[in-house]
């Protein structure tokens, strides 16, 4: 997915372009000042979201966004809240009021459809943004070591950390079935890429995690590892 900037403060550019790169899933291709030099790449290019200042030289955002035919998504970025409403009617994704976390950012963000945008944990990624309270955290799925089942959450057990996700087991049971997870009992998911040996009843893990094997799940679980 690509994303042109238009925003005339090099301050509000250079927050824009670092939350990107840190998101890590939107390419930016173009940064503009005006809305009438976007205007003219816009003819010859397509994008499938704009960061949008209001307050722009020459031409308003609003009035550049009423100019366009078959607008892409739109996210407003501004210091002023009064345009909230002008904003929502001419369908924007989302406004966001300077200044802006990166969490608000990510909150805007992920409001785009799935099918405009790869998520993290899509097959072939290795990364996603795991909510935890009210943080996104940057992990790479294949450093998980395991994911406890913890009462009204799951731990998310690494290395060197744990991270508590409001998400029930069963959820990410179905979110990492691309990514070599298997529920072994039922409290734990582990990663199979993890396992440095097993018996009958328990499997350990890399940096001397054990795990108990449920009963239920004995059976799948070794005809996996054959």
């Amino acid at each position: 997915m690509n994303c042109i900037i238009i925003e005339d403060q090099l301050p509000a550019q250079r927050i824009l372009k670092k939350y990107l790169n840190d998101y890590g899933q939107i390419s930016l291709v173009a940064t503009f000042t005006d809305a009438i030099t976007a205007i003219d790449f816009l003819k010859n290019n397509a994008v499938d979201l704009i960061f949008l200042d209001i307050h722009l030289p020459k031409i308003s955002g609003l009035d550049f966004l009423k100019s366009l035919r078959h607008p892409p998504r739109v996210i407003l970025t501004t210091a002023f809240p009064d345009y909230a409403l002008d904003g929502y009617e001419l369908n924007v994704l989302d406004y966001l009021l300077k200044p802006f976390s990166f969490q608000r950012f990510v909150k805007a963000v992920q409001k785009l459809p799935k099918e405009d945008i790869k998520l993290e944990n899509d097959k072939g990624s290795d990364e996603m943004f795991l909510k935890s309270g009210y943080e996104y955290i940057r992990i790479q799925i294949s450093n998980i070591l395991y994911i406890k089942s913890d009462t009204d959450y799951t731990l998310f057990v690494f290395k060197n950390q744990n991270i508590l996700s409001s998400e029930p087991l069963r959820f990410w049971e179905n979110e990492f079935v691309h990514h070599n997870f298997v529920r072994v009992h039922k409290s734990y998911l582990i990663n199979l890429k993890q396992i440095v040996k097993a018996n009958k009843n328990y499997l350990y893990l890399q940096h001397q995690h054990q795990i108990p094997i449920g009963r239920s799940y004995k059976d799948a679980f070794f005809k996996l590892l054959n």
